[in-house]
């Protein structure tokens, strides 16, 4: 199924965020380039749940926000939080995080319409105008320089 979810956490990820109201808005499947990719809502969400940080921009910008260790891993060097960082994240994730979802057939109409109206602080993509873009931007660029100066983790 085709739609947009929306994450709220109990404990915010950083203290300047509130606690307790949607933070964040993502879509399963995404258009890219005229094709879309074939991912669902479940298989989404879950990932954000379980998955890691290179794979989920969600679980990149909250570990981040954390202060989780990013790290280069595997022979191609994605950056995640390696594996005990990772479940730390699934943790917190477990203990802070909810999800909600609509069903929609095009998401990523929906995902525009809802950042330019919402204040959507851990969303990046088209949300510029946002009052925190800058400083989750400057603590996920400083995350992946200090990852570039690690040797390869696991």
């Amino acid at each position: 199924m085709a739609g947009v979810y929306g994450w709220h956490f109990a404990r915010a990820p950083h203290p300047d965020l509130p606690s307790g109201r949607l933070l964040y808005v993502g879509i399963a499947p995404r258009f890219m380039a005229n094709r879309v990719s074939k991912q669902n809502l479940r298989k989404r969400v879950r990932y954000h749940f379980r998955g890691n940080a290179a794979g989920s921009t969600l679980r990149l910008t909250l570990g981040c926000l954390l202060g989780l260790e990013l790290r280069r891993v595997g022979s191609t060097g994605r950056m995640t939080f390696g594996k005990a960082g990772e479940a730390v994240l699934c943790q917190w994730m477990a203990d802070n995080a909810r999800v909600c979802w609509l069903e929609h057939d095009e998401p990523w109409v929906l995902e525009s319409h809802l950042i330019s109206r919402l204040d959507l602080p851990l969303n990046l993509d088209q949300n510029g105008h946002n009052g925190f873009h800058a400083r989750l931007k400057a603590i996920r660029a400083a995350a992946r320089e200090r990852a570039r100066q690690l040797p390869f983790g696991s």
